[in-house]
């Protein structure tokens, strides 16, 4: 870390990269834990989006709960702890493979987060209001997020080698014990950053909580359970229906607040809301790399270790190993399932869909084994172009604020939309490429998207957190911040929706362009924006 920066950022930094390295081996392992056939529940991929999407919309809802009782009666560092002990507890009960322990220890998962993850930006944020590291808030955030995507990239080659060697149950154990090490550190470092826990004062214009839980949270409740009984499905399934309608209430409190604020708040809000509402498209495409994106990597991606490296592989546990076998009788279904090559009937054991679209004459003789990597280790290729990348992103921004031409933070996070929009074309010429999934494809589209979406990703994800540190009134900041991660919920129920239509896509490129669409129109939005948001930013920072 330079030392320009506050001492109290290494321990944030740490404590959120051990928590991300808990959050994102979970995420990398859980929708194909989900559909595994054998060790797992033999969902199909349409079921297991659908939890995947509702699991990780609710674990970025609750963050407008723990923002509000972080700012009103807890503080951050009381907050934060009982958000990774939740958390820490959750993952190690995934362990316990039954239906009813896996919705409970996602029910901890989605609780802890609530007050982890809001309240660690909101404490970052408010050591950064000191003077002489205001000018330093953007790249302190920057900063934050490479911790945060170090513990993402490390995490999968633990998954990797724990489940190989003693399955599910010991990665998402390790997953816990990631939890309680971010915890040990960030109670390490206390004392650099107790001066900035400080609870917020009440305006005569807030709500009490008790307004809060009996007027938004309970009708949230509520308008969810209409949505979930309702005849038929608006949107596809049932927990979209309920999500969906169980959002509103929580949206109607954000344009109270931005009704009922003092006429000097109002302006920053409406530009912080405006700016949540176009955010919802980047979750909905980015999001899809626990669902959508491991799909394509688990079946569409040649992921065979080269014989090189093979050694070195087999020793790290970091390989599955697969024997083909031809003409035989099926024994379970779990175990076998037939399919067509060249109108021959060929089953492959363990994991037909491996080899249903892969060559001819790639295909191994009968008994041979084909190693592979784990699919898992393809979800630290974005946290990988993250480390790799901020340095430059950085360094970018500081030449451009030498020139006195670095763009605004509203600027930065239209770029990022649009940049994004661009990685789903990557990913059309890898459906080209593998002749809509006829055969596999080289793993070098799958790392050309992820380098793409992660220079969209710099651009806008970390400057959304600056921006809300930025622009907040002082006694809203916890809770504009759960607004931030409240669109990131309904992007990520939105990404498991999208997913869901996956299999009923005939030309795999047409689900790619419409991820484009998404992306691209909502960054012509937000450069149409951008002279209003300007403006507020330069009268309001």
């Amino acid at each position: 870390m330079a030392n320009k920066h506050p001492k109290a950022l290494p321990y944030l930094f740490f404590s959120e990269m051990w928590e991300r390295f808990g959050y994102y081996l979970m995420i990398g392992i859980f929708t194909l834990y989900l559909k595994d056939k054998v060790d797992g529940f033999g969902m199909d991929e349409a079921e297991a989006s659908d939890l995947y999407g509702t699991f990780i919309a609710l674990v970025f809802l609750t963050p407008f709960i723990g923002g509000l009782l972080a700012d009103r009666i807890l503080g951050y560092r009381k907050s934060i702890t009982i958000g990774g002990i939740l958390m820490g507890v959750g993952y190690c009960l995934m362990a316990v493979h039954e239906i009813n322990m896996l919705y409970l220890s996602m029910f901890l998962v989605i609780l802890g987060n609530g007050f982890f993850k809001p309240n660690i930006s909101t404490l970052l944020g408010n050591i950064y209001n000191d003077d002489e590291y205001k000018a330093l808030k953007d790249s302190g955030y920057s900063l934050f997020y490479m911790g945060i995507n170090i513990g993402a990239f490390i995490c999968n080659f633990f998954g990797a080698a724990m489940y190989n060697m003693l399955g599910w149950g010991a990665a998402f154990i390790t997953a816990g014990v990631g939890m309680f090490v971010g915890i040990a550190i960030f109670w390490s470092g206390t004392k650099h950053f107790k001066h900035a826990d400080v609870i917020k004062p009440k305006s005569e214009s807030d709500m009490s909580l008790l307004q809060i839980f009996g007027a938004i949270l309970l009708p949230a409740i509520g308008f969810g359970l209409i949505g979930f009984f309702l005849p038929e499905p608006l949107v596809k399934t049932r927990s979209t229906d309920a999500f969906l309608f169980g959002c509103i209430p929580v949206v109607f409190f954000y344009v109270r607040l931005l009704i009922k604020s003092p006429s000097e708040e109002r302006r920053p809000i409406s530009a912080m809301l405006a700016i949540f509402a176009l955010v919802i498209a980047f979750w909905a495409v980015f999001k899809q790399n626990g669902s959508t994106l491991n799909t394509w990597a688990d079946q569409y991606t040649d992921r065979e270790v080269p014989t090189a490296i093979l050694p070195a592989m087999k020793a790290l546990q970091q390989v599955k190993k697969y024997e083909y076998v031809k003409d035989s009788i099926p024994q379970t279904d779990e175990q076998f399932r037939p399919i067509k090559v060249d109108d021959k009937e060929v089953i492959a054991y363990s994991y037909p869909d491996f080899f249903k679209n892969m060559k001819k004459e790639n295909l191994p003789k009968e008994g041979g084994i084909v190693y592979t990597f784990n699919t898992n280790l393809f979800q630290s290729v974005n946290p990988f172009w993250v480390v790799a990348l901020t340095p430059l992103v950085l360094a970018f921004f500081g030449f451009l604020r030498r020139k006195g031409r670095e763009p605004s933070t509203p600027a930065k996070i239209a770029f990022g939309l649009l940049i994004s929009a661009l990685s789903c074309l990557v990913m059309v010429g890898a459906v080209y490429a593998s002749e809509n999934g006829g055969v596999k494809t080289s793993a070098w589209w799958f790392i050309s998207s992820y380098a793409v979406i992660t220079i969209g990703e710099l651009f806008l994800s970390p400057m959304g957190l600056s921006m809300v540190s930025k622009l907040s009134p002082p006694r809203l900041t916890a809770l504009m911040m759960g607004g931030w991660f409240l669109a990131t919920s309904i992007g990520n129920k939105l990404s498991g929706l999208l997913s869901s239509f996956w299999d009923g896509y005939q030309n795999k490129a047409d689900f790619f362009y419409v991820n484009f669409i998404l992306l691209g129109a909502a960054a012509l939005i937000m450069f149409g924006m951008l002279k209003w948001l300007n403006k507020i930013f330069k009268e309001h920072v």
